[in-house]
């Protein structure tokens, strides 16, 4: 394989002009561009990219940690961060982790050994604590509502639950449920404090089996009108964390008989497409802004937090 003094001396140049060349410097005249590109082809040189990171340092890999690649929650973040990575010359290193820590932990240490340039982590497992530690290696930059010594895009959770329930109170339910992803969640314990103190203010009940963990996916809707009928009290509305589970208790509930809103009002979470074709009633969250806003605080130098409002969009089954 040719080398770059092997490209000098066919081409009649330094060494220097042959690397200007290769790295777009403009201060080299157009006969000796000429002549190093002719060298270039005659031997199909190819630039050893891996020198040309340890030399500056850099490579343009960022790295994306997020538990699932096949939820729309997280595709929809993901599809920002590709569109701000393609307008900057910058690739993505997915790292899927299904919550487990050392996975996580894998994901830092890309960080700390110059693997990837920045990390973006749209959902964790590992305490904060470690993830600040590693920001000595370079930027990183979270999907949540966190102290402001380190980088952030997020939506206030707990008040987007809030408005959710007031609507739901309004339209005259009382018997409320909701679902959730996971209850240890940072996200979730947020929605969990919302529910107890709006079911506290209004001297209303808290019911445990009115609350769904480890709700992800359209069939998990089955499983959920599936314990709404083995209720003697069921709830008569639920905010569901997802569109996704939405659609699925609403396809299910059609099945078995449960008319939707009139016997069970139902509340969406993300406004993806399928809310709006099933006239799903949902709390739009910007995922997509989100994403390009975590790829452009990467890139900054400097630490700061961004926060993005949620609203309710109303359609048929409240």
């Amino acid at each position: 394989m040719a080398t770059i003094k092997d490209l000098a001396r066919m081409a009649g140049v330094s060494v220097t002009t042959v690397s200007r060349v290769l790295n777009d410097h403009p201060y080299v005249s157009e006969e000796k561009r000429k002549a190093v590109l002719e060298a270039i082809e005659r031997t199909g040189y190819e630039k050893n990219v891996n020198a040309v990171h340890l030399k500056t340092g850099k490579t343009q890999l960022i790295g994306v940690v997020l538990p699932f690649s096949d939820h729309p929650y997280f595709a929809r973040l993901l599809k920002g961060i590709s569109k701000q990575a393609f307008l900057h010359n910058f690739k993505l290193v997915l790292i899927q982790t299904d919550y487990q820590i050392e996975r996580e932990k894998d994901a830092l240490q890309m960080l700390r050994q110059k693997q990837i340039d920045g990390l973006i982590i749209c959902s964790r497992s590992c305490e904060l604590i470690l993830i600040k530690s590693y920001t000595q290696y370079g930027p990183i930059v979270v999907c949540e509502n966190v102290p402001e010594d380190l980088s952030s895009s997020y939506v206030d959770h707990y008040q987007a639950f809030q408005d959710a329930l007031l609507y739901l109170y309004e339209e005259g339910h009382r018997r409320i449920g909701y679902s959730v992803s996971r209850l240890d969640g940072a996200s979730s314990k947020k929605r969990d404090a919302a529910y107890r103190d709006f079911l506290a203010a209004r001297k209303l009940q808290y019911r445990t089996n009115y609350v769904f963990d480890k709700m992800l996916y359209f069939e998990d809707g089955e499983m959920i009108v599936r314990k709404l009928q083995l209720m003697e009290d069921p709830p008569s509305a639920l905010i569901l964390t997802s569109d996704q589970v939405a659609a699925g208790v609403i396809t299910y509930a059609n099945k078995v008989g449960v008319r939707i809103p009139e016997e069970l009002a139902i509340i969406g979470f993300d406004d993806l497409p399928m809310a709006r074709m099933m006239d799903i009633t949902s709390m739009h969250l910007p995922l997509e802004e989100m994403g390009e806003h975590l790829f452009q605080q990467v890139m900054e130098k400097k630490t700061n937090q961004k926060l993005f409002h949620t609203k309710l969009i109303k359609r048929k089954t409240v």
